[in-house]
């Protein structure tokens, strides 16, 4: 009984970050164009949601400009608070324009603030800049730097393509505006790959329900006798026996991800290149149900030995999702090929962390006679967590479970567990 408010604490602090993070991760983006003449000017992209929800402002997911227009100077006022640039010339003022406009994509609004930076007679070949927008709310959220233009560096047209990024722990960066490498900008998609796919939690649970049967393999109970000939039947969901070796649980896991991998690489550069565009609230609810689906294969065989097909079907699905870091928020032009190079080998290199950190363990465990219980449990409470994301994805609601165990029931069972 001792350790049963420990459990329940455990249990929540594992579900916290399920719930909170399910969806892509947050992200804010400043946009310059740097001239030859007439200094730098840009634009901030907030997502209408983030504004909603960490400044307390009454705006829909897509609102309308007079909606957002009641909230402008608060708007500008937080974002000064939040971004700053500075060069050798000293530090150069953020002044907005008039304009401000809306821009719409599937899975939300960005409030567009146009700006100008003063004090800028020479252009300096480095700029000091912070942006540091809703971090200290979320510590989950990302910003970035965009270059739509800039003549230092010989950039024409360059539409949208990322130079630095922002987080938590790098907060103030240097844009060095003579660099016409691209290097910058590659390693900056590499790492918003790896963000990706840790903190999108709806993919990380799916890889998990994949390789859950890894180290085990199915057999059927006739007569109380087991045997490893494959059927559609005749299983309990307790009919595992554990792999003996290394090679073919690797072999499994090789296969899985493979598949994984080229779906999701063909839909992301199809989404990406805008070749096929599907709508967000579809793509999220197709993922939250493939990791109900793929859980449940765990328990019963949907697919039986042809594992690989569950992940290469969905993992188009996934491809999908990765590619609303990139073409909705309009990361396109002349060096797209890429930045959706680095995105992928970004995903790529998460994908294999989070498999090695888990396999290994899975490995480790499997002839233990606690094993198919604990993968059917965790397979179960997989099932779970997809239908909660799929009502909230399918139905647009927001259920508020995750601030209810953030508010109320983490500290209670903290509190229990320390009395």
């Amino acid at each position: 009984m001792r350790k049963l408010p420990l459990q329940i604490t455990f249990i929540l602090l594992f579900l916290i970050p399920i719930f909170s993070y399910a969806h892509k991760p947050d992200r804010s983006v400043v946009y310059l164009r740097i001239y030859e003449t007439g200094g730098v000017e840009g634009h901030f992209d907030l997502g209408a949601e983030d504004l909603k929800k960490y400044l307390d402002f009454d705006l829909n997911l897509h609102p309308t400009l007079q909606e957002v227009e009641r909230y402008k100077e608060k708007i500008r006022e937080y974002i000064v608070r939040h971004a700053s640039f500075s060069s050798r010339y000293g530090a150069h003022k953020i002044v907005f324009t008039d304009e401000m406009s809306i821009l719409d994509i599937s899975s939300g609004s960005f409030v567009i603030s146009n700006f100008y930076l003063d004090n800028m007679e020479v252009v300096p070949d480095n700029l000091e800049v912070s942006f540091t927008v809703f971090l200290d709310e979320n510590p989950m959220h990302t910003n970035g730097l965009g270059i739509e233009y800039n003549w230092k560096a010989g950039l024409i047209n360059n539409e949208k393509i990322i130079a630095l990024d922002f987080s938590t722990s790098h907060r103030t960066k240097t844009l060095d505006l003579t660099d016409t490498s691209v290097w910058k900008g590659f390693l900056a998609m590499i790492k918003q790959g790896m963000l990706h796919i840790w903190v999108g939690m709806d993919h990380v649970l799916f890889l998990l329900a994949l390789i859950l049967p890894s180290v085990v393999r199915r057999r059927r109970l006739t007569a109380g006798i087991a045997s490893d000939t494959v059927e559609e039947s005749g299983y309990t969901i307790w009919g595992w026996q554990p792999v003996q070796k290394f090679r073919p649980a690797f072999l499994y896991i090789l296969k899985i991800v493979t598949f994984f991998t080229i779906a999701h690489t063909i839909t992301l550069s199809l989404a990406a290149l805008q070749i096929v565009v599907l709508p967000s609230w579809l793509v999220e609810s197709i993922i939250a149900f493939s990791i109900g689906l793929a859980a449940y294969h765990n328990i019963r065989p949907v697919l039986v030995g042809r594992d690989w097909i569950i992940a290469f079907v969905f993992g188009l699905f996934h491809g999908f999702g990765f590619a609303t870091v990139l073409g909705e928020l309009g990361f396109k032009g002349e060096n797209l090929s890429l930045s959706l190079l680095g995105f992928n080998i970004g995903v790529e290199i998460g994908q294999v962390v989070i498999i090695a950190l888990i396999f290994p363990f899975l490995f480790l465990m499997r002839k233990l006679r606690v094993y198919p219980k604990f993968m059917v449990i965790i397979s179960v409470i997989l099932i779970l967590i997809s239908i909660y994301w799929m009502i909230e994805r399918l139905f647009d609601v927001d259920f508020p479970l995750d601030e209810y165990v953030l508010n109320k029931l983490l500290p209670a069972a903290k509190w229990i567990g320390l009395k």
